[in-house]
């Protein structure tokens, strides 16, 4: 096996976002840029590189097959000693780290941007996972951030191709061994450990007219979603956009309102009482059914209520619930009733993982319809309203000056307690996490303030971008009056984003009130 070393000038822009390095696919073909990542990936490995054991899969987006044969001969070059990689390349996010964990791998290399956009004119990502699954905490980032900042050389293997299509094992080169594995096998297996999949399907069996639709997107979890529904469930005509596509077949693969119009449409038109939708990766989801949507705060919050009908937690407690700061507290409520902990984290799967490990964690982030288990929920706990309004690709001064607006308030000692028309302002801060296993602190994580009339605002940059910059508004108001449930969630809230959008100056700044996209 030849190995041959190749000179570079080190790049200064391959610093990870919130979760892996998310440009437009025409950075990562510069020459020598994917290269310069994947080997400063590979030597951060905390376990080291040599004899190590990776994962390797995508969510079938522009130019995931040629990365993976970009890690197969770079890694070889390096020492890997085994690559287990999804069929035809093809692993959702929270399959790959299933298959991280039970087959003891080192960790794993993910080719996704998540929600964004695919194609050869939009987004491309590459993120790593650690031995527990989870996506690689900041000391492991930074690290792989300095090495390619310093980077003058990588080395690569002259082996053939790798043959991501056959499942099977093979050998390449001197001692790189590959195994080409089913895509959904483990994860349905897993699914099944954890639901009663003969109870769900004997209630479909009494219930022939209740109907299930669920939509990929175009996304990574389009075979998921066949061999779930189709396959074990034995639900005829309940899924559509399953076949990946590498440009999401000309949509973007983020489960809301506005881009899963395809999903919203048929369960409208055919009045489905359940249907669900999931991004590129298939680690974020949207449940929509019959004209009602849930949103993410209460669907959190729903599952932590009826987690003792879960045949998984009847077997094992639940540990603890948690949420990202900007989710709805609902499931904090949740939490107070059934007197667990309620962990409060930054944004970003990687702030769970401790939690999960060190067994404080077990939930984070149904015949009647969905409305109904909603009402309900809101009889027991009150309804927290909920609305996360996206302004994507605007400019990035103006975005800053946006974040700037609430920056200078919460620096001022006078802001709480002062009044911003009818509301005093209660509490405000930059959200600061301390982890409770590992004592590590991540600050400046979000602005927020808290407002006497029960609302909270939250604003922060998204880490998700490629280009541009796209801000996030988050505001939410709890309400315990059940004549207020069934008022849609974007009228109920409308003077309080109104407050929060005149408050920080967005007409101003970034010349529109007017969101991307509300969720």
């Amino acid at each position: 096996m030849e190995i041959k070393t190749v000179q570079i000038t080190p790049f200064t822009d391959q610093k990870a976002g919130t979760s892996g390095l998310r440009k437009k696919v025409t950075v990562f073909q510069k020459e020598h840029y994917s290269e310069s990542f994947i080997t400063s990936i590979l030597l951060s490995i905390p376990e080291g590189v040599k004899d190590s054991f990776l994962v390797i899969g995508g969510d079938g987006r522009f130019l995931n097959p040629e990365v993976i044969q970009l890690i197969a001969k770079i890694g070889a070059a390096y020492g890997v000693k085994k690559l287990l990689i999804g069929q035809n390349g093809i692993l959702s996010t929270p399959a790959a780290s299933h298959i991280i964990r039970k087959y003891g791998a080192t960790g794993g290399i993910l080719l996704t941007a998540s929600h964004n956009p695919g194609g050869p004119l939009n987004d491309f990502g590459i993120k790593y996972n650690l031995a527990n699954g989870g996506p690689a905490p900041e000391s492991v980032t930074d690290k792989i951030y300095e090495v390619s900042k310093s980077l003058t050389s990588y080395k690569i293997a002259s082996i053939p191709d790798i043959d991501t299509s056959t499942i099977g094992f093979q050998t390449y080169g001197d001692s790189l061994d590959v195994e080409i594995v089913d895509s959904t096998a483990d994860y349905v297996t897993m699914l099944k450990d954890i639901f009663d999949f003969d109870l769900i399907k004997k209630f479909f069996k009494n219930h022939p007219d209740y109907r299930v639709l669920f939509d990929a997107l175009h996304g990574v979890t389009g075979p998921y979603g066949k061999a779930i529904f189709e396959t074990e469930l034995g639900l005829e005509n309940s899924t559509q956009n399953c076949v990946p596509s590498p440009d999401f077949n000309g949509g973007h693969p983020d489960p809301n309102l506005t881009y899963a119009k395809s999903l919203v449409d048929v369960v409208d038109r055919a009045n489905i009482p359940f249907g669900a939708a999931s991004d590129g990766d298939g680690d974020r989801n949207m449940i929509y059914g019959a004209a009602s949507f849930v949103s993410p705060g209460d669907s959190l919050a729903i599952i932590a209520h009826h987690a003792h009908l879960i045949p998984y937690f009847r077997k094992n407690k639940v540990q603890g619930l948690a949420r990202s700061m900007p989710t709805s507290g609902a499931v904090d409520l949740v939490a107070k009733a059934q007197g667990l902990e309620c962990y409060e984290v930054p944004t970003g799967w990687k702030f769970f993982c401790s939690l999960f490990d060190a067994n404080k964690l077990s939930i984070c982030g149904n015949r009647p319809s969905i409305k109904e288990i909603q009402k309900d929920f809101w009889k027991v706990y009150g309804r927290t309203f909920f609305t996360r309004y996206d302004y994507e690709d605007v400019d990035s001064d103006g975005a800053s000056k946006v974040l700037g607006v609430l920056k200078d308030l919460v620096a001022d000692p006078k802001f709480v307690g002062s009044k911003i028309g009818d509301r005093t302002v209660t509490e405000a801060g930059n959200f600061s996490y301390k982890d409770p296993v590992d004592g590590s602190v991540a600050s400046n994580q979000g602005l927020y303030a808290r407002f006497s009339s029960g609302s909270r605002i939250v604003v922060r940059l998204s880490g998700t971008g490629s280009s541009g910059a796209t801000i996030r508004l988050y505001v939410e108001q709890h309400s315990n009056d059940p004549s207020s449930y069934d008022q849609d969630a974007q009228d109920f809230l409308a003077p309080e984003i109104k407050m929060a959008t005149d408050l920080l100056k967005f007409k101003e700044f970034i010349h529109t009130d007017e969101p991307t996209v509300r969720t």
